[in-house]
């Protein structure tokens, strides 16, 4: 069961958390990772962290400005998102298990039902 939060309405070059809470695993600790998705369009991976948060791996489009983090003790993913901009308006979804290789090209095995980040221009 993942939970995530932090999702809104923010201007352009503002800054956004979004976290991720996972919760009823057996499997601990586990990659976690955000991909996001806007209308009509396909589920775009966003970052990635791997289940000792010795890893972490960027999509292109949002490298230098997000910065995903975890806090095992709570179970939880946090993706810092600085310098916004109108196209990552998105649905942000975190995934979570299913190994490396897997979650950074499609996602984990467990999904949450996504957040909302809107950047207004």
């Amino acid at each position: 069961h993942l939970v995530e939060s932090g999702g809104g309405l923010v201007q352009d070059g503002g800054s956004l958390t979004l976290s991720c809470e996972a919760s009823g695993y057996t499997s601990n600790p586990f990659s976690m990772a955000w991909f996001r998705q806007t209308l009509g369009k396909a589920r775009e991976f966003v970052a990635a962290i791997s289940a000792r948060g010795s890893l972490t791996y960027y999509a292109d489009s949002v490298k230098g400005r997000f910065t995903l983090s975890r806090d095992d003790a709570r179970n939880t993913a946090s993706l810092q998102m600085n310098s916004l901009k109108p196209e990552d308006t998105a649905v942000y979804f975190c995934s979570a298990d299913g190994g490396w290789s897997k979650i950074t090209r499609s996602g984990g095995d467990y999904w949450g039902q996504g957040t909302q980040v809107t950047v207004q221009s």
